[in-house]
């Protein structure tokens, strides 16, 4: 098993789609969101800085993102291969992290580019809301909690996260489409790269991608 490239746009579906692939495979999924995400929790200067880029729908500088993800793909459980979701964002992130994994003797073996239709797009960011206890997520339509605004694991308030409202989410798409679309002609060019249509049922959507792996 080689490295994995989740492409798509917010909301697109890569993290559900590297967790299911986690537990089929059992190589680990590598989220910068997560990371990123988990450094503002923690107050870090790290954390402050890229809070500042997140909270405006704008991307984490690249020497912030790049450190962090070789970092991790150094760890050991990564020996068997790796889900890089959300990572690479821009040409010059793929082209250090193809030096990076040539640095540790990985390969990038997939690039997955997951496609979904702008306004269902949309209706997944806008809907989602995260629990301020234990970060658990859920959906206004398709994940309810039991209890409104409350988290079924930990009973802590739900919150809709400044990157989940209307005017960040398409900033953050006009960022996708300017920054990150690019990347689709990069990876052409390795014959490494398959289209996922990501629209509609979650399971059919990972059959699809088990297909092409497999």
């Amino acid at each position: 098993m080689m490295g994995i490239i989740l492409l798509g746009p917010p909301g697109a579906g890569k993290g559900t789609q590297a967790k299911k692939l986690t537990e089929e495979f059992g190589i680990p999924q590598i989220s910068t969101g997560d990371m990123l995400r988990a450094a503002v929790k923690s107050g870090t200067e790290l954390g402050l800085t890229a809070k500042s880029f997140m909270d405006a729908g704008g991307l984490v500088p690249d020497e912030v993102v790049i450190g962090i993800v070789k970092e991790r793909l150094a760890l050991a459980d990564c020996g068997k291969g790796f889900i890089l979701d959300g990572f690479p964002r821009t040409i010059p992130q793929a082209q250090a992290l193809d030096r990076a994994a040539a640095e540790l003797g990985k390969e990038i073996g997939f690039v997955l580019s997951l496609e979904v239709d702008p306004v269902e797009l949309m209706e997944r960011l806008c809907g989602r809301r995260t629990c301020t206890g234990c970060g658990a997520m859920y959906h206004v339509k398709f994940n309810v909690p039991k209890a409104e605004g409350r988290c079924d694991k930990c009973g802590a308030p739900l919150v809709q996260r400044d990157d989940d409202k209307e005017e960040t989410i398409r900033k953050r798409l006009d960022n996708y489409n300017r920054s990150t679309a690019p990347l689709l002609d990069y990876y052409k060019g390795t014959g490494k790269i398959r289209t996922v249509m990501a629209s509609g049922d979650i399971d059919a959507i990972y059959r699809s991608i088990v297909g092409i792996l497999r």
